[in-house]
């Protein structure tokens, strides 16, 4: 029997393709794609991708109403095994893009990243990028994923050269422990205890008060047997 080839996601909120953000991403790419995994990259910049209206409609049918390219990384993210998330820091946060896509995705209430391996980077040259990091780790622990990799590069505007010359090795370390637990279905017991807690004393008591309201959120839950 042939065994099923692993596919990972990676998403570059960066408005700049070519840029310290997407350059690490690249480089955790090509570690993949080393590995026989693969790969599918997008840069957010280049799908088109409305601002979230907060109507809640994807919380009571199971999807947004806006059918663009949010919906189908949505459904990307659904069939594959690991994500990679990057961001830039703009203003101590994560970039516009990425913004929008959090909001447009169905991460939390629908629990989007469940048991999917994931990793976190963020970029910037100075403390803001440690929020921007914080926004994705949580993002990930509280959407059911497993966070086996995190990078917060510090580096100069377009400064790629000394960064990656600085940086390259520790990437290629996450880059590797990422594919081993992938591979090996590694546990992380403190993460399950922290998203056991956040999901049966917040998430799901919220959404059964919630009624038919929220019906399209319980059908997601069925549909990745989470109980």
């Amino acid at each position: 029997v042939l065994e099923e080839k692993m596919q990972v996601l990676i998403i570059n909120g960066s408005p700049r393709k070519n840029g310290v953000t997407a350059a690490v991403l690249h480089r955790i790419e090509e570690n993949l794609r080393g590995a026989g995994i693969e790969v599918l990259f997008y840069n957010l910049e280049e799908m088109k991708m409305s601002h979230c209206t907060g109507c809640n409609y994807c919380y009571r049918i199971g999807h947004c109403c806006m059918e663009d390219d949010a919906e189908l990384l949505s459904k990307r993210i659904e069939e594959v095994d690991g994500i990679v998330l990057g961001s830039p820091t703009y203003a101590s946060n994560v970039s516009g893009l990425m913004k929008d896509f959090i909001d447009r995705g169905h991460f939390v209430m629908e629990q989007l990243l469940h048991k999917k391996y994931c990793i976190a980077v963020a970029s910037g040259e100075n403390y803001g990028s440690q929020d921007t990091l914080k926004v994705l780790k949580n993002l990930v622990l509280f959407s059911g994923g497993r966070l086996s990799g995190q990078l917060r590069i510090q580096a100069g505007f377009n400064d790629l050269e000394g960064m990656m010359r600085k940086r390259k090795s520790q990437i290629d370390q996450v880059a590797q422990s990422f594919i081993r637990a992938m591979k090996l279905k590694q546990c992380y017991p403190i993460q399950s205890i922290i998203h056991f807690f956040i999901f049966h004393l917040g998430i799901k008591p919220f959404v059964k008060k919630k009624g038919t309201l929220y019906q399209g959120i319980r059908g997601k839950w069925s549909k990745l047997g989470i109980t």
